[in-house]
């Protein structure tokens, strides 16, 4: 069954507004008059719809392309997001790289939720994909949160804990992008919406950072845009597409 299935538009018209707002940092408004050059008329409240449907989505079927760890060293820290006129706590960790690993957005900051956050962070990586190196802030809560984790073997006994405070500068610059994709929301209504619009802001940074490359075929934002539309089964597969790129290429070369 289409995951469109009963929309007013395609599948490929929605994925167009999800993608442009998660990725770019723009008001729905704006969204909604960038549809519009496309000859899309299509209300701004709409589109926060597809947003809250679709970016959890999309991040969900991409997670397995863009969640591969290059490092095993990760950066953890946590920066503030506005819900409801209250600072929640987006805990994020990258790789030494810049590549985002993983994120978590909670109501509190304390030992349970840094702990919750390097569950899920660890929950779904395999033996020598694990991190060898832990590095946070001097907050006491990720201390307690990892030996937690240890005792219960769910964080490699072998991982060391360092609280170095000049090597998190590659994570305190990537939350200073997210904040600029973040900032046109002007505060988010409840924790589930803002969870789900972050979500998408996320997956769109990894992309950008060039994650997901070796699904990128074309090696441009359009390639981009093609990981996302075969997520949800729009148009060829990746290597019907692949070889048709082939195909031309090889046109090219004989002409």
């Amino acid at each position: 069954m289409s995951d469109f299935r009963w929309r007013q538009f395609e599948g490929a018209v929605i994925l167009w507004a999800v993608r442009w707002y998660c990725r770019y940092g723009i008001s729905y408004r704006d969204t909604k008059q960038m549809m519009g050059e496309r000859g899309v008329s299509v209300d701004h409240s709409t589109i926060y719809r597809w947003v809250q449907r679709y970016a959890p989505e999309m991040e969900k079927r991409l997670r397995w392309q863009w969640r591969r760890p290059q490092s095993t060293s990760w950066r953890v820290d946590e920066t503030y997001v506005k819900v409801r006129g209250r600072w929640t706590y987006l805990y994020r960790a990258l790789g030494k790289h810049g590549e985002t690993i993983d994120f978590y957005l909670s109501p509190t900051r304390n030992a349970q939720a840094a702990k919750r956050f390097l569950g899920k962070a660890l929950r779904s990586l395999k033996g020598l994909e694990k991190p060898e190196v832990i590095n946070t802030d001097k907050a006491p809560a990720y201390g307690i949160a990892i030996a937690e984790l240890k005792a219960e073997g769910k964080c490699p006994q072998t991982t060391t804990h360092r609280q170095v405070k000049y090597l998190n500068n590659v994570i305190e610059a990537d939350h200073g992008k997210l904040k600029q994709l973040i900032r046109p929301v002007r505060g988010f209504k409840t924790l589930k919406t803002a969870y789900a619009t972050i979500k998408g802001f996320e997956v769109m940074r990894a992309l950008r950072k060039g994650q997901a490359a070796v699904f990128n075929l074309t090696r441009d934002i359009l390639g981009e845009a093609r990981i996302v539309e075969r997520a949800f089964g729009i148009g060829p597969c990746a290597l019907a597409e692949a070889v048709g790129l082939i195909d031309e290429r090889l046109l090219l070369q004989t002409a």
